[in-house]
């Protein structure tokens, strides 16, 4: 990141945003400035792990280098939620307006989804003994994050894909939806156990390094430990491949969906450049914590990839690697020509991977009835029929 020149903006004439500065980049900008190196480090904390949203509110810091700063076209920078929608189950949808006018959206789901269950961390034990849990004391969600203005992939079951990209973002932009969620609900890292996914608009893996900067500042700054930390991808093998070199990673999720080439072609066209096995193969290059297991997402999609020896297929396809699978049931949108599948052809696609060993979860739905739910954002900025939800500015 550059703060003399924000060349990751498109108009250079737009403020120039502070959060997601590296200390290193910070410390440059004082010494221009003539600061000692402490203002530096003031700075960096007060934008990372105070999340501090103005300048004004930067007491460490003189005013006259906040004058400064501010004279010069620095803003904190954090994207701003511009919209709100709460699902009756609680889950909230935030349109996310960023500097240049473009927006993403995030989703906050208070405990969770279901998504870590079996994946042998500290998050998958807490939703797997959630009844005898103490939580009055502290809040536990996931944070859904957006890597990118819309997704290049086109899965044909997903409304992501029907905005097109329109451009990545920065590792700002990334931790900066975090860090906002974080405010709006008074979140206490270090005390609240809050996990995030990299599973919202766009394909993390298509927007490598920034998706990376962004992990490295929550662990370093913002003190969000890795392991609470899931991305997902469609299968990018040469990112998956500098993935597994990182020695600070989150936990690694692929949206397989599907058991063969075929099936997986006509519903994800990027299978046409990486296929499954070529796939399963970088997938077996990262690296695991002890317990850890890779996530397989799997949305099950009514008559085309749910049927018994679909099943069967993946079973095969996964036996021999350190494996758990997470059945999604499709969550629909308008104009995507896919229907849901029984409840119980899920139940039997479940039922047949674990009776052969492979530990399989069903992943509860949120917000589904706003828009909010895997497979469903897109920029939502029109008002949603009154019998789904009312939006209202944040």
């Amino acid at each position: 990141m550059n703060l003399e020149s924000p060349a990751t903006l498109p108009n250079p004439a737009s403020p120039k945003p502070l959060f997601g500065a590296s200390l290193q980049d910070i410390t440059r900008l004082m010494e221009r400035l003539r600061q000692p190196m402490y203002r530096a480090t003031q700075l960096h904390d007060a934008l990372h792990r105070q999340r501090i949203t103005s300048l004004d509110q930067i007491t460490t810091l003189p005013i006259a280098i906040r004058q400064t700063l501010a004279a010069e076209g620095y803003v904190i920078g954090m994207p701003e939620i511009a919209q709100t929608a709460r699902s009756i189950d609680g889950t909230e949808r935030y349109l996310m307006r960023l500097a240049d006018g473009e927006t993403v959206e995030t989703v906050w789901m208070p405990g969770g989804d279901g998504g870590e269950r079996g994946d042998g961390t500290p998050a998958a034990n807490e939703e797997e003994n959630e009844d005898t849990l103490q939580v009055d004391d502290y809040k536990r969600a996931t944070i859904c994050i957006s890597s990118q203005v819309g997704c290049a992939v086109n899965c044909q079951f997903c409304l992501t894909a029907k905005l097109g990209i329109r451009r990545n973002l920065t590792a700002g932009e990334i931790a900066g939806q975090v860090a906002a969620v974080l405010n709006r609900h008074k979140v206490e890292v270090g005390r609240d156990r809050i996990n995030l996914v990299f599973m919202g608009m766009g394909e993390p893996f298509l927007n490598y390094a920034a998706f990376m900067d962004a992990v490295r500042l929550m662990v370093t700054s913002m003190r969000i430990p890795e392991s609470r930390m899931t991305v997902s991808t469609s299968g990018i093998i040469p990112s998956i491949e500098l993935f597994a070199l990182e020695p600070i990673r989150p936990k690694l999720a692929v949206s397989l969906n599907a058991s063969n080439d075929q099936v997986r072609e006509r519903i994800m066209p990027i299978t046409r450049k990486w296929g499954i096995l070529p796939l399963l193969k970088a997938v077996a290059s990262v690296p695991l914590r002890p317990r850890e297991r890779v996530t397989f997402e799997y949305v099950l999609l009514g008559e085309v990839n749910d049927q018994p020896h679909h099943a069967a297929e993946l079973v095969h396809l996964l036996w021999n690697h350190n494996a758990k699978v997470n059945l999604i049931v499709w969550n629909p949108g308008p104009d995507i020509p896919y229907q849901q599948p029984t409840p119980e052809a899920v139940e039997a696609f479940q039922q047949h991977l674990r009776a052969n060993g492979i530990p399989a979860y069903i992943r509860r739905p949120r917000g589904r009835d706003i828009y909010a739910a895997c497979g469903q954002l897109k920029r939502t900025i029109e008002t949603p029929p009154p019998a789904l939800v009312s939006i209202t500015p944040a």
